[in-house]
C-alpha cells in the first residue's frame, strides 16, 4: 500500500493505492502550516480504505511550497554568489537579469573569481582558491550561510566547482552549498540563476521536509516518503533538502502522470482544470514534454528542466461577467467557491454555476441557478470551450488531432468535443489525478553534458552519459535492477571542434520499498 498526496495552493488531495487500484481518495483544504493539512488528508484516506498504518510502504508528496515562496518573495535567504569565470564573462555580472527587488532580497553578495573550463573540459584558467577562501570568510562574518557556486562549462568538468565547495566548507562549516552542475544545463547565466534560486530556498526546504516528517510521525506511519520532481519522477527527502528547486511545477506534472496512468495512454494532450487555472501539457511516452526554451520563474530566466505547460486563467471558480462582452476569468473566487458560488448560496456567478445550469454537473443546488438566461449559459460555455481550444492549439506541434484527457475538479466545465482532438477522456478519479500521479511516480536521474565523439567515440560517450544518469537515479532512491534509460537525445554542436555533441540521458526506475 502507498499513499500519494498533492499539496496545492487551495486543496490537498490524497489517494490510497494498492498496486494499481485506488482504494480511497479525498480532497481537503490546504492549511497554512502544511503538516495539519497533510495529516487530515492521510487520516481520511486511511479511514475510508480501512487500512492499518503498518501496511503503508511509502508516501509520495507533491508540493507547490517552493515555487510559491520564490514567486511571492517569501522565506528566501541571502545567498553568497560565486562565479568561477574570470577573465571571461566580466561584462555580465551575476544576477544581471533579475528584478531589482529580488536581487536586493537574495543577491547582495555577488563575486567573480578566476577559473573555468573550455567546452571540452580542458582547463581554461586555474581556480583562484585564495579568492574563494577570502570571499567565504567575509560572507561568514556577514551571517551568510547559503552559497551558490557556478563555473564556466562545469557541466563538462565539475572539478573547480567541487573544489570551491570544499574551500567554502572549510571556512564556513555549517554552509549549504549549491553547485550549478547538479541542477542546470548548458548556458552559464540561466544555470547560475537556477543555482542561486535553489540556494535561496535552503532554509525553507529544511523546514518543509521537517514538517512532512512530523506529519507522518504524528500519524504513526513508519515508512519512507518521497517528493515529486517536475519531470514526473520522485526524489528522496534528503535530496529535496539539497535541491528544492527541482520541485518547481511538479503539480501539473503529477496531474499529467496521473492522467497517463488512469487512461493507459502515453501520448496525448492533458488539461488539468482546477479552481483558478487550467494547465495544459503534452504527454510524450507517458511523461510530460519538457520545455525547450528558458523558463521564467518569478521574473528570473532559468534553464533547468521544466515541463512545457501553458496556463489559462480558467477554472471552476472563474468569475463570469456579461457587461457588454461576456468574459470568463481570469480572476477567480478560488477556495471560496463553496461560499461565494451561486449554487452554494453565494452571490457570485462562476464557471461552476454555468456548468450546473447547463446540466453538466450535479453540484450544490441547481435551483439556485435556474434563473440564469439560456443565452448567457450558452455564451459562457462557448467562451470556456474556445479558451481551451486555443490553449490546446498553442501546445500542439502538428495539425494532426490527438487524444485529450481531462483531469482536475474543474473537468466538469467541458461538455463538447474540442477542435483538434480525436476524443475526450475523463477517467475515473480525475479530480485527484495529481495525487495519483505522485503515488505511481518512479525515481529518476538525468545527465546533460557535452562529449567529444572524436576523443571518446559515440558508443563510449553514450554509455558514460547513461551510466551517470543511472547512478543519479540510484542516489535518489531507485532500485538498480529496475532502472532503464527512457530518453537519450544527441545534439551535435555545429562549428565546435572535436566532434562535440550535447548528450542528455534520463534514467527511470522503481523506488526501493524499504520500511523505516
Amino acid at each position: 500500500m502507498r499513499i500519494g498526496v498533492d499539496v496545492g495552493g487551495t486543496n490537498t488531495d490524497a489517494v490510497l493505492m494498492d498496486g494499481g487500484e485506488v482504494k480511497a481518495s479525498c480532497k481537503t483544504t490546504t492549511t497554512e502550516d502544511v503538516s495539519s493539512g497533510i495529516t487530515s488528508a492521510i487520516t481520511e484516506v486511511l479511514t475510508a480504505g480501512k487500512v492499518e498504518k503498518s501496511g503503508i510502504e511509502s508516501v509520495m508528496i507533491g508540493t507547490t511550497h517552493f515555487t510559491n515562496a520564490f514567486v511571492e518573495r517569501k522565506h528566501l535567504l541571502q545567498v553568497g554568489v560565486i562565479r568561477i569565470a574570470l577573465p571571461a564573462a566580466r561584462l555580465l555580472p551575476p544576477m544581471i537579469d533579475w528584478p531589482k527587488d529580488m536581487r536586493d532580497q537574495v543577491g547582495r553578495y555577488r563575486h567573480m573569481v578566476r577559473g573555468g573550463y573550455q567546452f571540452d573540459g580542458r582547463e581554461n584558467v586555474l581556480l583562484d582558491e585564495k579568492a574563494v577562501a577570502e570571499i567565504a570568510r567575509d560572507l561568514k562574518s556577514k551571517g551568510v550561510t547559503s552559497f551558490a557556486v557556478t563555473g564556466v562549462f562545469c557541466q563538462v568538468n565539475s572539478s573547480q566547482e567541487e573544489r570551491a565547495a570544499e574551500i567554502i566548507r572549510d571556512e564556513v562549516p555549517d554552509a549549504t552549498i549549491t553547485q550549478s552542475h547538479n541542477i542546470g544545463r548548458i548556458g552559464l547565466i540561466e544555470r547560475e540563476n537556477a543555482a542561486i534560486m535553489n540556494a535561496s530556498l535552503a532554509a525553507l526546504s529544511t523546514r518543509v521536509v521537517s514538517s512532512f516528517r512530523e506529519a507522518l510521525a504524528g500519524l504513526g506511519i513508519d515508512a519512507p516518503f518521497y517528493i515529486s520532481q517536475n519531470d514526473g519522477t520522485l526524489m528522496n527527502a534528503e535530496m529535496v533538502e539539497q535541491y528544492p528547486i527541482l520541485t518547481f511545477a511538479s503539480g501539473p506534472t503529477n496531474s499529467m502522470r496521473g492522467a497517463a496512468y488512469l487512461c493507459d495512454v502515453k501520448d496525448a494532450i492533458v488539461c488539468d482544470i482546477g479552481g483558478t487555472t487550467t494547465d495544459i501539457g503534452v504527454l510524450a511516452n507517458g511523461f510530460p514534454r519538457e520545455s525547450a526554451i528558458a523558463v521564467d520563474v518569478g521574473g528570473v530566466r532559468t534553464n533547468f528542466r521544466m515541463p512545457d505547460i501553458t496556463a489559462l486563467g480558467l477554472g471552476g471558480g472563474s468569475l463570469v461577467r456579461s457587461n457588454g462582452k461576456l468574459t470568463v476569468g481570469p480572476d477567480s473566487v478560488g477556495f471560496r467557491l463553496i461560499e461565494d458560488g451561486l449554487v452554494f448560496g453565494g452571490d457570485t456567478l462562476t464557471a461552476t454555476d454555468i456548468a450546473v445550469a447547463a446540466g453538466q454537473a450535479d453540484i450544490g443546488e441547481r435551483a439556485k441557478v435556474s434563473h440564469l438566461d439560456g443565452s448567457l449559459v450558452k455564451a459562457a460555455l462557448d467562451e470556456i470551450h474556445t479558451m481551451i481550444e486555443v490553449g490546446i492549439d498553442r501546445m500542439k506541434t502538428s495539425a494532426e488531432p490527438v487524444p485529450l484527457i481531462l483531469v482536475g475538479g474543474g473537468s466538469i466545465l467541458v461538455s463538447r468535443r474540442i477542435a483538434g482532438t480525436t476524443d475526450t477522456i475523463t477517467p475515473d478519479h480525475a479530480p485527484v489525478a495529481n495525487a495519483i500521479g505522485a503515488a505511481i511516480a518512479q525515481i529518476g536521474g538525468e545527465v546533460d553534458r557535452v562529449f567529444s565523439y572524436e576523443t571518446l567515440g559515440r558508443e563510449a560517450a553514450i554509455e558514460s552519459a547513461s551510466a551517470e544518469a543511472r547512478q543519479k537515479a540510484i542516489e535518489a532512491g531507485a532500485s538498480p535492477d529496475s532502472i532503464e534509460i527512457v530518453e537519450l537525445d544527441e545534439l551535435p554542436l555545429t562549428y565546435m571542434p572535436g566532434g562535440a555533441v550535447r548528450l542528455r540521458a534520463k534514467a527511470v526506475g522503481d523506488l526501493v520499498q524499504a520500511k523505516g
